[in-house]
């Protein structure tokens, strides 16, 4: 894991140094949480995350997010510069069409691909974040 750092990080700098998609690395900590940034491209999987809810804010493209909710299903859209929290519990399913760079703000240790989840397609790195090298 990145070390909390003294210096600045660059987020663009850090989005260059790999190409993996769904495949998180964290950028740095604050407390108890990691900063991941992501490069998402076609969709992720139905997940949940029982007992952390979860911050996306997009920094290029578009995502969206479908979510099962008690009054029914539904699709939120965030263009770039947009945050939306998915909170704990809610079955979520991100998706990028057209591809996307995200930052994820979540506690250490959460895996991407929550507490409860469909099968994990080939293309998505179920982690709990890998370190910025």
């Amino acid at each position: 894991m990145s070390d909390t750092s003294s210096e600045p990080i660059s987020l663009a700098g850090a989005l260059a140094s790999f190409d993996e998609l769904w495949s998180p690395r964290i950028v740095t900590a604050v407390n108890d949480y990691d900063v991941r940034v992501a490069k998402v491209e076609g969709e992720h999987l139905w997940h949940a995350h029982d007992d952390t809810d979860e911050f996306f804010l997009v920094l290029e493209g578009e995502l969206r997010i479908a979510l099962r909710e008690p009054s029914g299903e539904r699709t939120v859209v965030l263009p770039k510069g947009s945050v939306f929290t998915v909170p704990r519990g809610t079955e979520h399913k991100p998706l990028a069409p057209t591809g996307a760079q995200i930052l994820v703000f979540e506690p250490t240790g959460t895996s991407t691909v929550g507490d409860r989840h469909d099968e994990v397609p080939d293309h998505v790195d179920a982690t709990t974040g890998h370190a910025l090298l």
